[in-house]
């Protein structure tokens, strides 16, 4: 039975589970006698409610915990039976790994008991025949064991989903005794939705925490080989990467160059997108009919679902050679703009940021009280100087906090940069050249076969940390700022 049905196998005992009781409680209540003050708890839902969850959440987490508990338990046959074998410890990994294609092909191809080839050049053929890979390194014993462990496999996998669907029976079971007229099955299935929503809040922070451990560790073994001064405070960017597994730590790692683009390419899109972006706002809230409205607001949307190398590949392809071609026209046959260059990127990024802004920026002004505009008219302003007047006054908290989303949003933009702006670190004030960005140079940085012991590679953590901390800080702020204009109109 695979996992898909022995999981809908739980939902539908739940199913029945939910009728059962639900149907009970109705009873219950139809025979009470209310004039000697038999009234029920709950609503029947809840104990319906009540009883699917005790038939389903303890069997999944049963189901959970023994495929960890068994898995870990083949895990660990593997690994001493190779060990026993194999000395060194990077070799036993190896063949660790080929035990587990082993397992895999026999599984795929349904190989048990007397089918299993009795050598591991007869098993890596008959997985060849069925286009499955499986590497040329491995040793006879490895069939064995992995025929042992698949044998495992199943066993465990039979003993757990009948445990499983055990343990989601007996919860119907047992929910279903406990139906009765006083039962608080409302406020124990609440309690299970409060675990729930504290569960995915925990869930959201530890993700966040995880990301920051994961960089912080290969950081610091980063300026462990480089001075953080030189980092931060450099405005040289040349790693010059050395020959695999040599360590060289030859180049420089100036961080400056790369944060002087991002700053400036996103500020170049924050040029274009704000104004575009407010007044459509603006006009969407202020001047747009509702039918208008309705087409209006979706179709402008629409642009930010637009895969960012889909702009990426218009701004290399038309926008970039457009800009070159138009400098070459007015300049008498030599471009003054690059075909890649900051302005390119910047315009193209700041159409992808149009939507953001005029969505969020539409919310925020929809949300001013009517009585702020009905107060302004009737004291004789105009609509265009309620506009400037009353409604972007009270509203500029709220906009300058999606501004400032906006701007962590641009600063994070990749494969925009990569096709529009180059792979160029260096400092310049013309937005007609060529620069680059920080999330560009962690992709370089990453890309291709490398090894995680250079500073030329470990670096990309160090700028995704720096990055994250940037926009991190500017989100802390945007939400600040939105939170204190939501708390000055409720």
């Amino acid at each position: 039975m695979s996992t898909g049905w022995l999981i809908a196998i739980v939902i539908g005992i739940g199913a029945v589970a939910y009728l059962m009781a639900a149907q009970k409680a109705r009873g219950l209540a139809a025979a009470a006698d209310r004039s000697k003050g038999e009234v029920p708890h709950s609503l029947p839902a809840y104990h319906g409610w009540f009883a699917f969850i005790l038939a389903t959440l303890p069997a999944i987490a049963l189901f959970l915990v023994w495929s960890f508990a068994t898995g870990f338990i083949v895990e660990g046959k593997i690994t001493a039976e190779v060990s026993s074998r194999i000395a060194d410890p990077a070799q036993a990994s190896l063949a660790v790994g080929i035990v587990h294609d082993a397992v895999r092909a026999l599984e795929a191809l349904g190989l048990t008991g007397d089918k299993v080839p009795p050598t591991f050049l007869a098993l890596r053929e008959a997985a060849s025949a069925a286009q499955f890979s499986i590497s040329e390194a491995g040793a006879d014993y490895m069939v064995t064991l992995a025929a042992e462990v698949s044998n495992d496999h199943a066993m465990y996998r039979i003993i757990g989903q009948i445990l499983v669907v055990l343990a989601s029976a007996g919860g119907a079971y047992f929910a279903y005794r406990q139906v009765r007229l006083r039962l608080r099955a409302r406020n124990k299935v609440e309690r299970v939705v409060l675990s729930t929503l504290v569960v995915a809040s925990t869930v959201a922070v530890l993700t966040t925490i995880g990301i920051v451990l994961s960089m912080l560790g290969e950081t610091i073994r980063f300026f462990s080989e480089v001075n953080p001064l030189g980092f931060f405070f450099g405005t040289v960017w040349d790693p010059r990467f050395a020959a695999a597994g040599s360590g060289g730590s030859e180049g420089q790692f100036g961080l400056i160059p790369l944060l002087a683009g991002t700053l400036y390419i996103a500020a170049v899109s924050m040029l274009f997108a704000v104004p575009i972006g407010l007044m459509s706002a603006i006009y969407m809230g202020e001047y747009a009919s509702p039918k208008v409205r309705s087409i209006v607001k979706p179709l402008l949307e629409l642009l930010a679902g637009i895969p960012t190398i889909v702009y990426g590949i218009f701004a290399l392809i038309t926008m970039g050679p457009f800009l070159r071609d138009l400098s070459a026209a007015l300049a008498g046959g030599t471009p003054f703009i690059q075909a890649q260059s900051v302005l390119t990127a910047g315009l193209v990024m700041g159409v992808m940021l149009i939507p953001l802004v005029s969505s969020l920026s539409d919310d925020v002004i929809t949300a001013v009280p009517r009585a702020m505009r009905d107060g302004s008219l009737a004291l004789g302003a105009t609509r265009s100087e309620t506009i400037r007047r009353v409604i972007l006054p009270a509203a500029l908290p709220g906009i300058v906090g999606a501004l400032l989303l906006t701007g962590s949003r641009a600063i994070g933009e990749t494969m925009i940069v990569v096709l529009a702006a180059g792979v160029a670190a260096k400092l310049t004030i013309n937005p007609l050249e060529a620069m680059t960005t920080i999330t560009v140079k962690i992709v370089s940085q990453l890309t291709g076969d490398l090894e995680f012991n250079s500073p030329q590679t470990l670096v990309a953590f160090a700028l995704g940390l720096t990055l994250f901390v940037v926009t991190l800080g500017m989100n802390i702020y945007a939400l600040y700022i939105v939170r204190k204009y939501r708390e000055q109109y409720e």
